[in-house]
């Protein structure tokens, strides 16, 4: 059996959230199982809401103040733990940088930008500095750092399974210089070859038109519904309908049909990164 792991709950906010529930639910006599029995969720998600990496939803909070006679403890303030949380991401995104860590598989339509798990340094501070030109440099590292933080999942060897197609533009974008644009394109390359994603290149001439200003991104789970996402540069929209998220995911296989071949887009990905290289000397 794993050694129990302690919880640090000086750490953060969601980390001394999680320590209390822990602390409540053991004190009460209740296996992580026993706790969430009547709820919709599993043990595995109350677990890793006590080990600070899953937010507390507000029907498992006022489930668990009930099951735990706490009063109200923990849906006054699961509010406070989800602020906590977002101080790294946009409101409407935090919930979906949280759902990556778990996803089985992710898939992305990039129509403007090349995906944040999968930007360098100087791709994400080019993007922040043309959305945000008021950040304090402070905030633009913070900001840097936190994505930088979310592409650590292409550290796990097996998942999630990552497949993205992005619109021949992003490759000839003007963001950043061209050694720099080398650079950003090295990462995809690289990844790729390391076999942690599946990039896919959409050709200019593709009868794309209605999906130019929409981007979307899917996340499949082993214990929950998928989820679609997509978003503009202040807005963000997330979609659990089964029904949605079906219609939605047939427009992202016709764009896939109508996409280059992996081994295509990367060779042309590749050829793109060398001609920036030639550019800058």
């Amino acid at each position: 059996m794993a050694a129990r792991k302690e919880i640090d709950g000086s750490a953060s906010v969601p980390a001394f959230y999680g320590k209390e529930l822990r602390y409540r639910r053991e004190q009460a006599g209740l296996t992580l199982q026993q706790a969430v029995d009547g709820s919709f969720y599993g043990a595995s998600y109350l677990s890793e809401i006590e080990r600070a990496t899953r937010r507390m939803p507000a029907d498992l909070a006022q489930h668990m103040d009930r099951r735990l006679n706490t009063d109200g403890f923990f849906e006054r303030r699961c509010e406070d733990v989800r602020n906590a949380k977002q101080d790294a991401h946009a409101e409407y995104f935090a919930p979906i940088a949280e759902s990556e860590k778990r996803a089985e598989t992710i898939e992305e339509w990039a129509n403007a930008l090349i995906p944040g798990l999968l930007q360098t340094e100087d791709y994400a501070r080019a993007v922040i500095h043309s959305t945000h030109p008021l950040d304090l440099p402070h905030q633009v590292d913070f900001k840097i750092r936190s994505r930088v933080e979310r592409a650590e999942l292409f550290d796990d060897p097996k998942k999630p399974e990552y497949w993205v197609i992005m619109h021949e533009s992003l490759l000839r974008g003007s963001l950043l210089p061209p050694a720099l644009m080398a650079e950003q394109l090295d990462r995809i390359t690289e990844l790729a070859a390391h076999r942690r994603i599946v990039p896919q290149i959409l050709p200019w001439n593709a009868a794309t038109q209605p999906f130019m200003q929409l981007s979307l991104k899917f996340l499949d789970f082993a214990d929950k519904p998928p989820l679609m996402y997509t978003e503009g540069p202040y807005h963000g929209q997330t979609f659990d309908d089964p029904t949605a998220v079906r219609q939605y995911h047939k427009a992202y296989d016709r764009l896939r049909a109508a996409a280059l071949s992996p081994e295509a887009s990367l060779a042309q990905i590749e050829t793109t990164a060398e001609d920036y290289r030639n550019a800058a000397h």
